[in-house]
């Protein structure tokens, strides 16, 4: 561009020779690009999909699917995120997978208190439901990462998990040679790259959907009949602000239903006997001290199937969960001003519990084990 090769001194330091034009004084970056291009340097291979993007549809009950334009999703990329998942090989005694502890039988949970990882260890907080993970705009239950791409390289190194460097998982999926078909086909070309692991398997991700209960074909697809009476019940409870006042937090709106704020809260479930918070959650992320024992509102969507319940699964059922929101939570000096006791009846609760079931809806295809992966 400046019509001459320069020195690395003169293209990190521009005065270091007045003869060298205004804009290579200005443009001391481009220099260094040129540099490392002569010296033979590469460019990281791109982690942007190849080929054509392709739609994910939303069931009925959910809205449109936001897609980063950084990564939109393609077959080839969605299928080598689907494999990713369920290979063992991003463990480090290839014993656990993503799947193990978010199986499609469990809605996308483990039904475990608490995740085990590589030897048995024990993790910290209980794993969370990928249903209709799409639509979260913060990722795990502190809300530490921005996207589901920024979300998938923490479980794979926390040695409470899966406890194998990035660097040796892309060296073990280099091994098999069917892998560098499936990144050229996703990504252009057969790199394996950290980046292209965390897009690839944030595209399947994105195709974990549940819409279409009976509470969407009721409330969005006009079949009056889809709930039974207790449901209906049970819904006028969830609703009412003078009585499970749930719809505050787990939010229903007129075209669709995400039965979750995105937001964090104490609701008091992580104290103990003592009163004393067990975990601080979001404050670990933000140091506010609102944020104090707050988690993230998790969606209610095929709820039946993912206990137990809270962030460190203490609630074992349904009705447990009613039980301690009825009570008002446990009291703590940061509890969420929205907590307190409401006066339910036992067939309130009952109902409550029978409308939360109506919330189960069928998952797509494609989002099981294919059958030829490595898998846990």
């Amino acid at each position: 561009m400046c019509g001459m090769i320069v020195s690395v001194a003169e293209a990190t330091n521009p005065r270091a020779s007045s003869g060298r034009s205004a804009m290579c004084r200005r443009f001391p970056a481009l220099l260094l690009g040129a540099v490392a291009a002569i010296a033979g340097c590469k460019s990281p291979p791109s982690a942007t999909p190849a080929g054509v993007p392709i739609a994910i549809p939303a069931p009925l009950g959910l809205p449109p699917v936001p897609i980063p334009p950084e990564n939109p999703p393609t077959a080839p990329s969605i299928a080598l995120g689907r494999r990713l998942f369920y290979d063992t090989r991003l463990s480090k005694d290839d014993s656990l997978s993503c799947a193990s502890c978010h199986r499609p039988e469990n809605g996308f949970t483990d039904g475990q208190e608490r995740s085990k990882g590589v030897g048995g260890m024990i993790g910290l907080r209980n794993a969370p439901t990928l249903i209709d993970v799409a639509y979260s705009p913060l990722y795990f239950w502190d809300g530490r990462a921005a996207s589901l791409e920024a979300q998938v390289p923490g479980p794979i190194a926390d040695p409470l998990e899966m406890n194998q460097t990035h660097k040796a998982s892309v060296a073990k999926l280099k091994d098999d040679r069917s892998y560098a078909a499936m990144f050229r086909d996703a990504f252009g070309s057969g790199d394996i790259t950290l980046e292209r692991v965390e897009n690839a398997l944030a595209s399947f991700e994105r195709t974990i959907l549940s819409g279409g209960s009976a509470f969407d074909e009721y409330e969005y697809g006009g079949r009056n009949d889809a709930l039974t009476a207790a449901q209906i019940r049970g819904l006028e409870v969830f609703r009412n602000p003078a009585k499970g006042n749930c719809a505050a937090c787990h939010a229903i709106g007129a075209h669709d239903a995400l039965f979750t704020d995105g937001e964090f809260h104490n609701t008091g479930e992580g104290v103990d006997a003592t009163g004393e918070l067990t975990d601080l959650g979001r404050y670990r992320v933000t140091h506010i001290d609102a944020d104090r024992g707050a988690f993230k509102t998790p969606t209610l969507r095929n709820v039946e199937m993912t206990a137990p319940y809270m962030h460190d699964g203490r609630l074992k059922t349904l009705n447990d969960v009613v039980d301690f929101y009825a009570g008002g939570g446990n009291s703590n000096p940061y509890l969420d001003n929205r907590m307190s006791e409401i006066k339910l009846s036992a067939q309130e609760r009952s109902d409550l519990v029978e409308f939360m079931r109506s919330l189960t809806g069928k998952l797509p295809l494609g989002v099981g084990p294919p059958t030829e992966v490595k898998s846990q």
